[in-house]
């Protein structure tokens, strides 16, 4: 009988919060989790619905804490909920999705030649005050015999899915391209984006006319002048020394 009620307790004592599970999952493992990390591995099912409803929870502290009526203003009611579901569902899944499947087929008529994709629209924010950033990724890939291929809609696929996330466009740029060297395994590859950040509008310096252009140059890319300066002409010569 005392086992039973001891169960019984156990069962209605609350258990730690979805985020502090998860948390101790990565920490277990090893592993870490920045704000432009990947953490899908140790989400299980189900419980990106706890963490919206935990996020949810969490802002409408933020709005008491900002001063907001969200139970007499109609405007704010919802907010919290509506944000919470942008997070986790739409502007940082990058970080909780699993990464895309991308199909490879093996380069049987050898091609050799550089092949330019872009521009391809991006959509991610600022880890430093989660401002959007917006703009455009153009990627130049030089192949050889032993490349995998992948179809074009794949190139737009693993942008989206490492761009949803918080972080800074210097390290974006570099983690897509390692995603694409590992599944590609290219002569060369070439990255180069172009984005508003709207941390620089909407506050600080608030200049609408600035944008940042940065580059990723591997392999032929880096040791071919040409062959950068043929990227660099295709692409509108968006390169960040323009």
């Amino acid at each position: 009988m005392l086992m039973q009620l001891k169960s019984k307790t156990d069962q209605e004592m609350p258990g730690p919060v979805v985020s502090e599970r998860i948390r101790q999952r990565i920490i277990n493992a090893g592993e870490r989790f920045n704000s432009n990390d990947n953490i899908s591995a140790f989400i299980q099912e189900g419980e990106l619905d706890e963490m919206r409803l935990e996020v949810e929870h969490q802002l409408q502290g933020v709005l008491r804490a900002l001063v907001i009526d969200t139970q007499n203003d109609h405007n704010t009611i919802d907010t919290a909920k509506r944000v919470a579901k942008m997070f986790v569902q739409e502007v940082f899944r990058g970080r909780y999705e699993a990464p895309p499947v991308v199909t490879t087929f093996p380069n049987v008529s050898g091609l050799n030649e550089l092949m330019v994709i872009g521009p391809i629209a991006v959509r991610s924010a600022c880890s430093h005050h989660l401002c959007p950033m917006m703009g455009k990724v153009w990627i130049g890939v030089l192949p050889n015999a032993l490349s995998n291929l992948i179809g074009l809609s794949k190139f737009s696929r693993l942008t989206e899915w490492v761009m949803t996330r918080p972080q800074i466009q210097e390290e974006a740029i570099v983690m897509l391209a390692n995603e694409l060297e590992q599944k590609i395994y290219p002569n060369g590859l070439a990255i180069v984006m172009e984005a508003n950040h709207f941390c620089m509008h909407w506050r600080g310096v608030k200049d609408n006319d600035i944008l940042m252009r940065n580059s990723v140059m591997r392999g032929a890319f880096l040791k071919d002048p040409a062959l950068r300066s043929e990227f660099l002409s295709l692409i509108g010569n968006k390169s960040p020394s323009c």
